[in-house]
This record gives C-alpha cells, sequence and structure tokens, in this order.
C-alpha cells in the first residue's frame, strides 16, 4: 500500500504521524511511504532521517494526498486539505467529529474511509490511541492552569501549591477517567488541594486507593459542581462520551459564582467541551476571559511538547497502521474488533451511532458497509 505522511498545519502543532522506525517497519513490510518535507521538523526529525529509513520525502501537501492510499495524521484535515480528500482513500487520524458538524458532512461527502484514533477500543472498554494523548492533556492541564492562575497572566495571582503559613489553591477536576487522573497527580503532588468528581463510584473508589491525601473523591452532580466550581481556583473539564459530544456539566451560571481570575482548562474542547463558556482557541491565542475567568480551551494541547508527544502516540499507533496497509480497511476491520470500532464514516456513510445522533444523520451500520 501506498502511505503518506503530510504535515501537520494545525495551528501549533508540532507532532507527526510516523516516526522514522514505523516507516522503516512499513518499508520492511513492502509499503511504499511518502513524507512531506519538514513534516517531522517540529518533534526533531529530519527528513533525512525518513529518507535513511526508506521514505520519498516530497515536497507539497498536494502529492502526497494524490499518491496515497492511506493518509496517517495527528489531527483532523483541516479546511484547506478538503479538496485533497479522494474518495476511496483511508484516512487515519484523530477526528473528533462530535465537535464540528461541518467536518462531519465534508468527510461525508469526500467518501473516504475514515478511521478515528479516539474511537478505536478494545474488548476491555480501552482507547489505547486516545489514552497517551489524554495522560498527556491532564498533566498539561496543571502546568498551564498553574502559569494561567499567575497575575501577568490575568489570573489571581496565586501559586499553586502555595507555601507555609499561606493555603494552597483548591483544584477541581470533573470526570476521573485518565485524563482527570493525571492531572489529579500532577496537582496533588504540587501540593493542591484537589477534588476530583465522577458519577462511576467504583472509579471513585479505586481513585480513592491510589491518590494522596490531599485528593477528595466525590460524587457528580448538580450539587457537587456547583459548589465546587465556585469555590475552586483552577478547575479542569476530563469528561469524555465516546464519539459523542462532551456534556455541558458547567453552566454560565456557574460560572459568574467563581472567584475573580480563577482559571478553567478545559480538556474536553475537542468533543464540544464540557463548559458552557467554551470555545477552541489555539497555542498562538490559549486563552480568554468570560466574567472574570481566564478560559484556556487549547484543542490541541499536546502538539506543544511535540516530541513527547509524537513518541507516545506513535508507540500506540504503529501496530494498527501496519495492519491497516496490510490488511486493507475492509479486512482489518473484520479480523480486529477494535479497529473496527475505529471507522466513523466509510463511503459516505456514518458507521459510528453516537456520530450520527450528534448530529442527527443517518447510521448505517459497519457490517452494512463491510
Amino acid at each position: 500500500m501506498r502511505v503518506g505522511i503530510p504535515k501537520e498545519i494545525k495551528d501549533s502543532e508540532y507532532r507527526v504521524a510516523v516516526i522514522p522506525v514505523g516507516v522503516e517497519e512499513l518499508a520492511r513490510r513492502g509499503h511504499e511511504v511518502a513524507v512531506e518535507a519538514g513534516a517531522g521538523q517540529g518533534s526533531g526529525f529530519s527528513d533525512d532521517a525518513y529518507a535513511k529509513a526508506g521514505a520519498r520525502i516530497e515536497k507539497s501537501a498536494p502529492a502526497i494526498w494524490s499518491w496515497a492510499d492511506m493518509i496517517v495524521k495527528v489531527k483532523e484535515p483541516v479546511k484547506s486539505e478538503h479538496p485533497y480528500l479522494r474518495a476511496g482513500q483511508i484516512v487515519f487520524t484523530y477526528f473528533h467529529f462530535a465537535a464540528s458538524e461541518e467536518l462531519t458532512k465534508a468527510i461525508i461527502a469526500s467518501r473516504i474511509v475514515a478511521v478515528a484514533y479516539e474511537t478505536v477500543r478494545t474488548a476491555d472498554g480501552a482507547l489505547p490511541l486516545l489514552t497517551p494523548m489524554s495522560e498527556i492533556a491532564g498533566r498539561m492541564a496543571i502546568q498551564e492552569g498553574a502559569k494561567y492562575l499567575e497575575k501577568p497572566m490575568e489570573g489571581q495571582g496565586i501559586l499553586l501549591g502555595g507555601v507555609p503559613g499561606v493555603a494552597p489553591a483548591h483544584v477541581a477536576i470533573i470526570g476521573g477517567g485518565i485524563v482527570g487522573a493525571n492531572a489529579a497527580k500532577v496537582a496533588a503532588g504540587l501540593g493542591a488541594h484537589v477534588a476530583i468528581l465522577d458519577v462511576n463510584l467504583d472509579r471513585l473508589r479505586y481513585l480513592d486507593d491510589i491518590m494522596p491525601k490531599n485528593v477528595t473523591t466525590l460524587v457528580s452532580n448538580l450539587q457537587t459542581i456547583r459548589e465546587e466550581v465556585k469555590h475552586a481556583d483552577l478547575v479542569v473539564g476530563a469528561v469524555l462520551i465516546e464519539g459523542a459530544r462532551a456534556p455541558r456539566l458547567v453552566t454560565r451560571e456557574m460560572i459568574k459564582t467563581m472567584k475573580p481570575g480563577a482559571v478553567i482548562v478545559d480538556v474536553a474542547v475537542d468533543q464540544g467541551g464540557c463548559i458552557e463558556t467554551t470555545r477552541p482557541t489555539t497555542h498562538a491565542a490559549p486563552t480568554y476571559i468570560v466574567d472574570g475567568v481566564v478560559h484556556y480551551c487549547v484543542a490541541n494541547m499536546p502538539g506543544a511538547v511535540g516530541r513527547t508527544s509524537t513518541y507516545a502516540l506513535t508507540n500506540a499507533t504503529l501496530p494498527f497502521v501496519l495492519e491497516l496497509a496490510t490488511k486493507g480497511w475492509k479486512e482489518a476491520a473484520k479480523s480486529n474488533p477494535a479497529l473496527s470500532r475505529g471507522l466513523n464514516i466509510a463511503a459516505g456513510k456514518v458507521t459510528n451511532l453516537a456520530v450520527a445522533q450528534t448530529f442527527g444523520l443517518p447510521y448505517v451500520p459497519l457490517e452494512d458497509v463491510l
């Protein structure tokens, strides 16, 4: 199969979808690989490293897209890339369809085969291609939240962990999954008072066992969310419903009760955000203020730590890339249930129920497409 690796062009996106050793593994199995010039630069990989691994280096994105049977990316195709989409072509990347009706309809119209990292799910319910980026985003949420609590960044001017004689910040984390757990670890390690809210009691019991004593677990409901948001210095939105739009759990009225200069980091922004006042931002312009509260809603947070993120992502994605390239999407989906769940849209048909329900689109079971 011909596999293309274009350069990511989303604002401040420094990741690359395949590292040189991935090219080497593809080439070893008889596949052809083309990499756009400069694609790996943001993660510290030179064109020469890709060429030595067996890739051809192309100078333009259109050349990559028109040549490849399968495109492997990190982020969803942005609007300027939509004209490159070709019927029957496999595109393997993060799509997060529920956050954008425009993208969803463009992909349907293109008739490509859209395999989304974020919905590849194993039999035990794990999301192996979403997990590494969730780990990074959770840890970054505290790193960025602590920065924007500083007065020059329009925050309250408080130190997350406090000092002897001065109370630490209070951090409220809504969602106890991978993002929430990693955020809690970092916040607790810095000395903050941390509360994790979740609806799953078994998950809360597990978190209560593994977290340090400055982390409190709470059942998530309207009352606890309202109280925690009111008293928090930093709120982290960490809610995920696979394939679907994130529920808006924090309302505008709750935001109005927060302290002036408090900070919100909505990691769920990729799926539309779990805060009513959320709108996507970029690393170039990461924050805005609503009712005196600083909002950090960057839709590709891990892109800022491109080298770490690229290694973490490609460690997880490469086996699936090899499987798609070797078997083709239909045989790969038939033989690997985890990969079949990653198929969101194929040949103009929406095969992911959550995506179809989000936008009121016709749903076609994957078996009918296969």
